[in-house]
């Protein structure tokens, strides 16, 4: 479709920039916003400027700050100061279209196909759109213009802070096929190495790099990528308010002290799998495979997933499936573990589940009945506050345990939820 006219904006260090913006004095010197180091959640969350100059970047500890700027100051996050701001932001956006799909907090994709003709040719709207949110809210915002959503995102990466990149099919190759192939979208840590082995460093390499060979090593994935490093992703922009159903379910934490034995790791995963089980009923479907997702205290991450014959959505089925998992792959005598996380993928809708025997062979009836003690806690949960009900492992460690997962943890990986823009805080989605 390269007739599209596509926006990605990105508010600078988001973060960071509506704290200066509250408060002018913190532009003077070095800052971030960063969790409470004490509660082990110390990281930086948003930098500005000067504190960039140090080489300081976002998701650092915050004690690797330091030492990189021993005078950095760190304030605490205000989100719903985030969430205020960043929707009046957007509220500027919708005044050119109302196709205006959130990508987090900071970002957002805009079709503007359609209108622009009621507001000129595409850099004058961008410039125009960039000088309104300075203007009005003392807030710098990056552009990229292209005919897709993948292009436009990459190109309101390029140039930081006020910056704008256009993107066309007459120049892309120029502009986007030297890049690292890692500054595609969706090429994580993961997938790069992976490209590297197989000489593709580029997203060039990559775009030229046959289908069928990327097909082989990665699957849908492979022509995915392709697709998206030749700029041939035809995904539309969501208007205002779309939700698409999620593709998985997950919920991680990371206490405030190591977790040292089985025994707390299956107390934490316990609140966890609570949560991941009650957004699935939310959602009203029930997943086939299960993900249990460590890291150790010097910062390895790896994950164990296990694909079951019937799908869950019960704590209990949950939980023991990540604590097999767990048990199965890592030993604490070893190392301790920073954090963990669970998430259940490959969901179906309720409705189209044909019921069977309940999972280790129990009966629908034991099934019927852990169902019902699920509800029932959400129900109160819901009603009447998290502490409301606890169950007998709260009693046991309350500084690991006594969280509230589901509204202080919350990831929806592949969520597209536009209407409400708090529960995208850590919500990067596929364009898809």
């Amino acid at each position: 479709m390269p007739n599209r006219i596509i926006f990605h904006i990105d508010i600078n260090h988001c973060f960071a920039q509506i704290e200066e913006m509250m408060n002018p004095e913190l532009r003077k010197g070095p800052m971030c916003v960063g969790g409470d180091e004490k509660k082990r959640s110390g990281i930086v969350l948003a930098r500005n400027l000067k504190a960039r100059e140090f080489g300081i970047v976002t998701a650092e500890t915050l004690r690797d700050a330091f030492q990189k700027c021993p005078a950095l100051r760190v304030v605490p996050p205000q989100y719903d100061k985030y969430v205020y701001y960043t929707s009046l932001v957007k509220d500027i956006y919708r005044e050119y279209t109302d196709k205006v799909e959130s990508y987090g907090l900071d970002e957002a994709w805009l079709d503007i196909t359609e209108s622009a003709h009621l507001f000129g040719k595409p850099f004058d709207i961008a410039y125009e759109i960039q000088n309104r949110v300075l203007e009005e809210y003392g807030l710098t915002v990056s552009v990229g213009v292209s005919w897709n959503k993948v292009f436009a995102k990459l190109g309101s990466d390029l140039i930081k802070p006020s910056g704008m990149t256009i993107i066309t099919p007459y120049n892309f190759k120029e502009i986007v096929w030297p890049q690292p192939v890692d500054s595609l979208l969706f090429i994580g840590q993961q997938t790069k190495p992976k490209l590297n082995a197989m000489g593709i460093f580029s997203i060039g390499d990559l775009a030229q790099t046959p289908i069928e060979k990327l097909e082989h090593q990665f699957g849908l994935k492979g022509s995915e990528m392709w697709r998206y490093a030749n700029g041939l992703d035809a995904s539309e922009v969501d208007a205002f308010g779309h939700v698409d159903p999620p593709k998985s379910i997950s919920n991680s934490t990371t206490p405030p002290h190591d977790i040292n034995t089985l025994r707390e790791a299956e107390i934490i995963l316990q609140r966890l799998c609570e949560s991941v089980a009650s957004r699935m009923r939310d959602e009203k479907v029930r997943g086939y495979v299960v993900t249990v997702s460590p890291r150790d205290v010097n910062l390895k991450s790896f994950s164990r997933r296990r694909k079951l014959d019937h799908p869950i959505n019960l704590t209990r089925d949950i939980l023991n499936v990540a604590m097999t998992l767990l048990s199965e792959s890592y030993d604490f005598d070893a190392l301790p573990l920073r954090s963990i996380g669970v998430n259940v993928s490959r969901l179906i809708d309720e409705d189209k589940v044909v019921e069977q025997m309940g999972l280790f062979e129990r009966s629908q009836i034991e099934d019927q009945k852990e169902h019902t003690i699920d509800t029932t806690i959400d129900m109160l949960r819901d009603k009447f506050g998290f502490h409301t009900i606890k169950r007998g492992s709260a009693l046991l460690n309350k500084d690991i345990e006594n969280f509230d997962a589901k509204r202080a943890h919350s990831v929806f990986p592949g969520r597209k939820r536009i209407d409400n823009d708090e529960e995208n805080l850590d919500n990067k989605k596929s364009p898809r």
